[in-house]
Order: structure tokens, then C-alpha cells, then sequence
């Protein structure tokens, strides 16, 4: 099949290489425009635009996928299929139309649950022991298409967002391919997403990455590795922010507070609702991510200071 990929993010990168590398023509590619990025905030091109620029793929940036111009390109072009992955602008029916089979999309849970932006950092958030990725028919509602597919992997204890999406990404390729082939052979059947189990998962706000050292220690570790790398989970010491990398719970460790720190020799333990949690990574405000132990050092943690 003729096929065009939409995508954007590094995360994309995996699918638009094994749809590349599959027994389908790769036309083009469709993916947000240039965005500032960098100190400088200079236009950069999305990792999915900067693969194909590489591989001499036609790039397609429009602002909205609904602009005649970019309508006109894609029916010139006239895929039979367009496999989208995080492309990241709602896509109106005028466009869905056009290709033959429409447009499927490698979405990274077990649809119906974590419908949404951010389906991988709500897994992990809300403590699920199994996530996957489900391949579907891109429709107008939010991820509610019927389902060509899905794989399932389970979330490790010491997972973060990032480690799970980077599995879920190469796992996830394979899977859009296998869909893709089954469509171009005809045996493709979706199937209606079920009305229970549904769940959403919009995208983490800096807001939600502050962590609520009220919580219990189990809750405070899943905020932490939900929101690594992004948006960043953080919070605050002597009224100035600071980054945290994930922790492990410390079920027996001694009493304390809410936030307060207690600096030993070989760890640096943060009090919660419950048992303390042993910091790994922390930064400070323009400052290289160290450990816990150099960082409390550095900065001379008194006796009953805390995070807020």
C-alpha cells in the first residue's frame, strides 16, 4: 500500500522506521511544524520531520490539518492507509476521508482504558500492573475507534514513563506493521472498543508533578517515576524549586514527617504519610542533576528541614 505517516514526537520514530523498512511505500510524512527549541529558541524540526528530511522523505508541517493546501497535497498524493503515532493535532474528517482505509493510530494502552494524551504516565501514576498498546481506527472521538490489535507488556516495579514508552515505542512498531500488512492482505478486522473500562488520561500538568509528600510512600514513588522524564516531577526546599529523580520506599526506616529530610552517610531519606522514601537524583535551579547525598552536603541540610 501507499502509505503516509503522521507523527511528531521521538517516541514516533520507531513505527515511521519499521513502516519504512515494511513491504509498503512510504510517500510522506505529516508532522507538527517548527517549533522554538534550545537556548537559542531557534525553529527546530520534530524528530519525525528531522527522520525523514534524513531519509528523503517528503515532509508535509501544516498548522492545522484541516488547510485546504495540505488537503489538496494529501489527496495528490493519494495514500491508501496513513498510520499515525503522537501526531499531536486533531484530525477533521475532510482528511480522514481521504485515504482508502483511513487512518489508524498506535495508541500506548489497552483502549478503552487511558483514552488520551498521556496513557503511559496514567498507568504508571494510578499503579497499574499491565498496560500495552491497541492499534485503531482514528475516528473524530477521543481514541474510540474499533481496535485492529493490541499488545500487552507489564509495568515493572522501578518503571519510569520513559522507560515503559521507549518499550512500548519498539514493541508498538512491530504491531502497527503487522496491522498494516493484515489490512493491505484483507484480513484486518476491527473490533468495537467494549463501553466498560473506560478511563482517561489527559497530559500532566507541572501542577501534577509537584509531589505531595502527604501522600503515602507507595503514591510518592508512582508520581515520581509517572511524570520522569516529563513534565518532571519536583518540589521545593527553602522556597526554591528543586528536581527530584525516582526514589525507592523505605518500608523500615525510621519516623518522619511529611517531607522532612534526614541525611545518613550513604542515603538521604524523605518522610511521607507513611514510611520515608530514599531520594536517588536531585537538582537544584540551574544546577547538574547529583546524588542525594552530594546534593544534602552540599547545601547542609539542618536537622528537621523539609520539602514542601
Amino acid at each position: 500500500m501507499r502509505v503516509i505517516f503522521a507523527g511528531t514526537p521521538a517516541v514516533a520514530v520507531p513505527a515511521l522506521a519499521a513502516v519504512a523498512a515494511s513491504r509498503h511505500e512510504l510517500v510522506a510524512v505529516v508532522t507538527r511544524p517548527d517549533a522554538p527549541a534550545g537556548r537559542g529558541r531557534g525553529l527546530s524540526r520534530s524528530p519525525v520531520g528531522a527522520w525523514a528530511d534524513e531519509h528523503g522523505v517528503e515532509v508535509l508541517t501544516p498548522a492545522r490539518p484541516r488547510e485546504p493546501e495540505f488537503l489538496d497535497r494529501l489527496r495528490a498524493l493519494a495514500p491508501d492507509c496513513v498510520p499515525v503515532v503522537a501526531y499531536g493535532a486533531l484530525v477533521p474528517p475532510s482528511a480522514l476521508e481521504i485515504p482508502r482505509h483511513g487512518w489508524i493510530n498506535l495508541h500506548f494502552s489497552l483502549l478503552p482504558a487511558w483514552r488520551g494524551a498521556a496513557p503511559v504516565q496514567h498507568a504508571v501514576l494510578h499503579g497499574d500492573e499491565l498496560t500495552g498498546a491497541s492499534v485503531f481506527q482514528l475516528e473524530q472521538g477521543l481514541d474510540t475507534g474499533p481496535v485492529f490489535g493490541t499488545l500487552t507488556d507489564e509495568i515493572r516495579p522501578g518503571d519510569t514513563s520513559g522507560d515503559l514508552l521507549e518499550r512500548l515505542a519498539d514493541s508498538g512498531a512491530g504491531l502497527l506493521v503487522a496491522v498494516l500488512d493484515a489490512i493491505a492482505d484483507g484480513t484486518a478486522r476491527a473490533e468495537p472498543q467494549p463501553a466498560d473500562g473506560v478511563s482517561l488520561a489527559p497530559k500532566l500538568t507541572v501542577e501534577d508533578a509537584r509531589v505531595r509528600w502527604g501522600d503515602p510512600a507507595f503514591a510518592v514513588d508512582r508520581r515520581i517515576r509517572a511524570c520522569t522524564p516529563a513534565p518532571g516531577p519536583w518540589t521545593t526546599f527553602r522556597d526554591e524549586r528543586v528536581k527530584l529523580g525516582p526514589v525507592a520506599p523505605e518500608p523500615d526506616g525510621p519516623d518522619l514527617k511529611p517531607g522532612e529530610l534526614l541525611v545518613e552517610k550513604t542515603r538521604v531519606l524523605a518522610g511521607t504519610a507513611t514510611g520515608p522514601v530514599r531520594l536517588g537524583e536531585v537538582r537544584a535551579a540551574g544546577k547538574r542533576a547529583m546524588a542525594a547525598t552530594d546534593w544534602a552536603r552540599g547545601v547542609r541540610v539542618s536537622a528537621g528541614e523539609a520539602f514542601a
